[in-house]
């Protein structure tokens, strides 16, 4: 989509933009697309222009499909096949999901990519980049009626594409732990992995949970950190995040064992600290610095006019809320103990998880043979 269209010529994209000023970039994840330019606000007009043109007019042929396809396999070189750890969220997710198509990496395999057809680009593209199938946010100074007559005058001559069946994919519960094992060739320090499958990003369970793994782990005073690398040295790094997402989200942690202590050690002081969790309220000053916490990721992420946007975005099209821009602070500051215990109790018990052993490979060999 940055190869030109039927009024910017191949190439031409970029210097358009730099030389007015401005940046611009795309983002992919499992859930949606993003593009995004930024400009001086006397070059709003151009940007309307030129994002309703790659909307209506895109050019998409053979050279800019193979130049684009080597791209993204550089990508995939840089930050999956060869960066250590890089394959650890694809695998977890490989190993979590059985029928929702999370269970795929979204930049798919060399062998996808070689595998596309021009036709199929094409056919993508008539499918899902259309007004229907898309949200456009402006953000930054600027006079609204004249940004409504922009926008009417570049967009409103788009026709409306065909609607789209989205399937529904029901996972059945995880009731049995799951394990898996990985062997990497970019790796010489071995990391275990705890992964538990976690509902819709739209819940408030999900957000209860960002307060957990916060709790357990962001941070050299947090729980785990402090009792598993500080204190006892068990561990070169440990972690815990928050994978939220549309559908169903993964709660994951992770550990390095270090010296005599092996992955299953980890395993046990992690439980530990959760089964303390799901036992016994955290402290009222543990819950004011996680509200403290959030507070300031809140302000930080809608600092900027680009956090702004691509909050607006993201919750009118994947939350059905616009205004959880001004609300969703409020349910973090709302979240008790009391739901913090009871959710640590609902969602990350041993039966309902991935153990991953990420291993160095012994050859490259074999590690190909994954």
């Amino acid at each position: 989509m940055f190869e030109g269209t039927q009024n910017i010529k191949r190439g031409e994209w970029f210097k358009i933009v730099t030389s007015n000023g401005g940046t611009n970039n795309a983002n992919t994840s499992d859930d949606r697309t993003y593009y995004f330019e930024v400009f001086p606000s006397n070059s709003l007009e151009l940007g309307l222009w030129m994002e309703s043109e790659r909307l209506m007019h895109p050019v998409i042929n053979q050279i800019g499909v193979d130049t684009q396809n080597e791209v993204v396999k550089e990508e995939k070189r840089l930050r999956v096949d060869n960066q250590p750890y890089g394959n650890l969220i694809g695998e977890v997710k490989k190993n979590m999901f059985v029928k929702h198509p999370y269970r795929w990496s979204t930049i798919g395999s060399m062998d996808h990519l070689d595998a596309a057809t021009l036709e199929e680009f094409q056919a993508f593209n008539k499918k899902f980049y259309s007004p229907n199938n898309a949200v456009l946010v402006v953000a930054g100074q600027l006079d609204i009626a004249q940004t409504k007559a922009w926008i009417n005058k570049y967009f409103a001559p788009i026709p409306r594409g065909v609607d789209i069946k989205r399937g529904t994919f029901v996972e059945d519960p995880i009731t049995q732990p799951l394990s898996a094992r990985y062997e990497d060739p970019n790796i010489q320090k071995e990391m275990v992995v705890a992964s538990y499958r976690t509902p819709s990003m739209k819940t408030r369970d999900a957000r209860v949970l960002d307060m957990i793994s916060s709790y357990l782990s962001d941070g050299k005073s947090s729980k785990l950190y402090k009792k598993i690398v500080d204190d006892k040295k068990m561990a070169l790094q440990i972690g815990a995040f928050s994978y939220s997402q549309e559908d169903y989200g993964m709660y994951i942690l992770y550990g390095m064992p270090q010296g005599e202590n092996t992955s299953k050690d980890l395993v046990r002081e992690i439980d530990e600290e959760i089964v303390k969790l799901q036992n016994e309220l955290i402290s009222e000053n543990d819950l004011l610095k996680l509200k403290n916490k959030f507070d300031n990721n809140y302000v930080n992420s809608n600092a900027s006019v680009e956090g702004v946007a691509e909050n607006l975005a993201s919750y009118y099209m994947l939350y059905g809320d616009i205004n959880l821009i001004n609300t969703e602070i409020e349910m973090y500051r709302s979240i008790t103990r009391e739901e913090i215990r009871d959710v640590a109790k609902k969602y990350l018990n041993p039966n309902q998880r991935l153990i991953l052993d990420y291993v160095p490979a012994k050859d490259k060999a074999e590690a190909n043979k994954q």
